[in-house]
């Protein structure tokens, strides 16, 4: 467990277009100081302000969209569970549109850019430990969120377990069908198993969407797209690439609570909505979770035996 919170050496520099706008973007991530938090600046708009939290949430159709006083930023999902994998806490994001760049689809290229000369569990390479207590938010009592046979829930773990989290898919898809992950969340296993994971579509939706005035930016390169039978364009990376990237959006969507969460995460046939649900439910549940730094967390299991 982190004991001190973290953020960047240096700056880190992205282009590309939004995926759902169609715009191009160029974002920074830049460093903050202890107990900032991840807070986006549009430099389009005199460096306007939104923090990444639950309260700033305004839209969940096919991505997640923060605004605040009428000012949006999209898309956010990706970059949050980079940030939230790798362990970082405070954050400037600064860019210059209203949608974050969907680069491949995946959170690889941040993950990459993040890490080059260190390694995941490490403070070497681009990440650097600060001189504040890192604090959590540790789930004592289950917590869920249920709209038909969609959930998703966060559940108390052990003393000695890392948090973990299991997702379950199932689409009527001959590529896809259904798909389980669960598995143990640190750094390590973040970079390995879920940062690479796309995002997907279908080409039978792709009218819909564009009517809606969604998916402008989508190509080839940014998603796994899938025709009636079987991936269009692409490899997976993995064989059950779907689960993991549901999975990589929840990350992005919870970590909108505003600290790491020691729980058991699960979700079932879940997305944006739900799990930006599970996100406000947890913040007004105060009774079934205590905020606490390591140190603490391992006082209060000490004595407990």
């Amino acid at each position: 467990m982190l004991r001190f919170q973290r953020t960047l050496r240096r700056p880190v520099a992205f282009s590309g277009v939004g995926l759902h706008t169609g715009y191009a973007v160029h974002m920074e991530l830049r460093p903050a100081p202890p107990d900032t938090g991840v807070v986006f600046r549009r430099t389009d708009l005199r460096g306007f302000e939104i923090e990444a939290r639950r309260k700033h949430v305004a839209k969940v159709s096919y991505a997640t969209t923060l605004m605040k006083k009428g000012v949006m930023i999209s898309t956010v999902e990706h970059v949050l569970a980079a940030l939230y994998g790798l362990g970082i806490d405070n954050l400037y994001l600064d860019l210059d549109g209203m949608e974050a760049p969907i680069l491949d689809g995946s959170c690889a290229r941040y993950m990459e850019e993040i890490l080059k000369g260190g390694a995941a569990a490490d403070a070497l390479g681009n990440i650097v430990e600060q001189d504040a207590p890192r604090r959590y938010l540790v789930v004592e009592k289950p917590i869920e969120v249920r709209q038909g046979d969609k959930v998703a829930g966060v559940y108390p773990v052990g003393a000695a377990e890392a948090p973990r989290a299991t997702y379950l898919i199932e689409f009527d898809h001959p590529a896809i069908g259904r798909q389980r992950i669960d598995m143990a969340l640190t750094p390590e296993s973040f970079c390995r198993e879920i940062a690479g994971a796309r995002t997907f579509g279908f080409v039978s939706d792709i009218e819909y969407l564009k009517g809606l005035g969604l998916i402008r930016g989508g190509a080839l390169d940014n998603a796994v797209v899938l025709d009636r039978d079987g991936i269009l364009n692409q490899r997976l990376r993995y064989p059950d690439e779907f689960v993991r990237h549901k999975l990589l959006d929840l990350l992005g969507d919870i970590s909108l609570v505003g600290h790491p969460v020691i729980g058991h995460l699960r979700a079932e046939r879940a997305g944006h909505a739900i799990h930006t649900a599970l996100a406000e439910r947890l913040l007004r549940s105060p009774d079934h979770y205590r905020v606490c730094t390591a140190d603490e967390l391992e006082d209060v299991l000490r004595a407990a035996g």
